[in-house]
C-alpha cells in the first residue's frame, strides 16, 4: 500500500457522550443520524482510503440546540475531548473547535481558551443559529477575532430555519441551501471584505454554489457588480464531502480557485463506502493537480502560508 498523503478536512467526531446527549433532546430523528465513532474506527477508515490526516470537528445539530452555560460546557467538553484524541495521536489528527454561538461574549470567550490552550486548528461554525446567518452585525465580532487569528473556519451547514420539509430530510438538499445561504450572507453584509484574514472552507464544495455562481455573481457583491461577485465567491476554500462526483467536479472545477479545493470525507455520517465512491471518483478525475487537492492546499491553508 502507498503512504497515505490525503488530508481530510471534512471529518467529523462523535464523542458517546456528545451522541447521547443529541438523542435525549427529543429530536427529529429522521434528520438526526448520529453514528457512532471511536478512535480507532476512524484510523481503520483512513488508513484503507489513504488518508495520512484528518482535521476532526462537530457536526450538526451542534451546541445551540440550547441555550446559555449548558451550550458553553458541552462546546467545552467537546473541545477538551477533540483535543484530547489529537494529543494521543497527533501525526493523524487535527480538530476544529465548537462554539456556543448564540451568545457572543460566550463564543469569544471559548475562541481563546481553544486557540491558547488547546491548540485548535480552526473552527467550525455553523450558517445560522436560529435563523440569524453569519453575516449579520451581530456576530462581527466572533467574526473580528477569528479575522485577527487568521483563523481557519469550516461552515458547515445544519438545517434550515424553519426545519426540514415532510418525508425529505434535511441533509439531502437543505443542508446544500443552509451552506449556500451562509456564504452569500458573508458576501453581501461585506463581511468577506472586512476580515480579509478569514479562511473560510464551504462544506461539501459550497453546497449548489459552483452551480449557480453565474446567477448570482453581480447580487452577492456589496457593489452589485458581477466581477466583483466572482472575486468574492472565489475567497472561499471548498472540500469535496460527499461533491467529488463525475456529474459535480467539472462544475466545482470550473468554479474554485485551484489552490482552494481540498479533500473532504464526511465520514462516519457518510458511511465508509460512499466516502471511497467519491475518493475514487476524485482520482480518476484528470482535471485536478491532485497533489494539490490531496494534500499541498491544506498543508499551505493550515501553515498560514495561504
Amino acid at each position: 500500500m502507498h503512504q497515505p498523503t490525503r488530508i481530510d478536512v471534512h471529518a467529523h467526531i462523535v464523542p458517546d457522550f456528545y451522541r447521547e446527549w443529541c438523542l435525549n433532546k427529543d429530536l427529529d430523528t429522521e434528520n438526526l443520524k448520529m453514528p457512532s465513532w471511536s478512535k480507532d474506527k476512524a484510523l481503520g477508515f483512513m488508513d484503507q482510503a489513504g488518508i495520512k490526516t484528518s482535521i476532526l470537528s462537530v457536526s450538526a445539530p451542534g451546541v445551540d440546540i440550547v441555550d446559555g452555560i449548558e451550550a458553553t460546557e458541552m462546546a467545552r467538553r467537546l473541545n477538551e475531548n477533540s483535543a484530547r484524541v489529537v494529543t494521543e495521536t497527533p501525526d493523524r489528527f487535527g480538530y476544529f473547535a465548537i462554539l456556543p454561538q448564540k451568545d457572543v461574549d460566550r463564543a469569544l470567550a471559548e475562541i481563546a481558551f481553544a486557540f491558547d490552550h488547546l491548540n485548535a486548528a480552526g473552527v467550525v461554525l455553523r450558517p445560522h443559529v436560529e435563523g440569524i446567518y453569519i453575516g449579520e452585525d451581530s456576530f462581527a465580532p466572533v467574526l473580528a477575532e477569528l479575522n485577527r487569528r487568521r483563523a481557519v473556519v469550516l461552515l458547515h451547514p445544519s438545517e434550515l430555519p424553519n426545519g426540514a420539509a415532510p418525508g425529505i430530510p434535511a441533509f439531502m438538499a437543505d443542508f446544500l441551501l443552509d451552506t449556500v445561504r451562509g456564504a452569500i450572507s458573508l458576501m453581501r453584509s461585506g463581511a468577506m471584505d472586512r476580515f480579509p484574514d478569514l479562511r473560510v472552507i464551504l462544506s461539501h464544495a459550497g453546497g449548489f454554489l459552483p452551480f449557480i455562481a453565474s446567477r448570482i455573481a453581480g447580487r452577492v457583491s456589496p457593489l452589485e457588480d458581477e466581477e466583483d461577485g466572482y472575486r468574492l465567491m472565489r475567497r472561499f476554500y471548498l472540500d469535496t464531502s460527499l461533491a467529488s462526483s463525475p456529474t459535480s467536479l467539472p462544475s466545482i472545477t470550473a468554479f474554485a480557485d485551484p489552490d482552494k479545493l481540498m479533500v473532504g470525507t464526511d465520514f462516519p455520517f457518510a458511511p465508509e463506502r460512499r466516502c471511497n465512491a467519491f475518493l475514487n471518483a476524485l482520482a480518476a478525475f484528470d482535471g485536478i493537480d491532485h497533489e494539490a487537492v490531496y494534500h499541498g492546499n491544506a498543508e499551505l491553508l493550515f501553515s498560514g502560508r495561504s
